[in-house]
């Protein structure tokens, strides 16, 4: 039997807003509009429908698996825009960037909240 994921709802307090920025960042097409959710679709087929939800949002992690050309683009994208970002999911050393399982990743934060990830080589690997 395969297995794929297809979708995650991302709940966000201005659905457009976190969409928008995540699409800004990653370098991804512009989102589409499905029933009530903003859809983003990244690469592999999985998209991640950002829903509006004005109550209290629980932040949820989420990571993207990216080339190393994408990676100098994306932190680009994330230094010039201002944002702080970290080495580590704990939020802990801020402005570095992770070289641990033999590639590069690091973490920042959507307007919600939500820790968005970038590596270029899986965990593990």
């Amino acid at each position: 039997m395969t297995v794929f994921l297809n979708h995650t709802i991302v709940h966000a307090h201005y659905k457009r807003t976190s969409a928008q920025f995540l699409v800004d960042v990653l370098g991804l097409r512009p989102p589409t509009t499905y029933g009530p959710f903003l859809v983003v679709e990244v690469d592999n087929g999985v998209s991640l429908d950002f829903a509006d939800d004005h109550g209290t949002l629980h932040p949820q992690h989420y990571a993207f698996l990216v080339s190393e050309k994408e990676f100098d683009e994306i932190h680009a994208r994330i230094v010039a825009r201002g944002l702080t970002y970290w080495a580590d999911p704990g939020h802990r050393r801020a402005g570095e960037i992770n070289t641990g399982d033999g590639g590069r990743g690091l973490y920042w934060e959507d307007p919600d909240g939500h820790n968005l990830e970038i590596i270029t080589v899986p965990y593990g690997g």
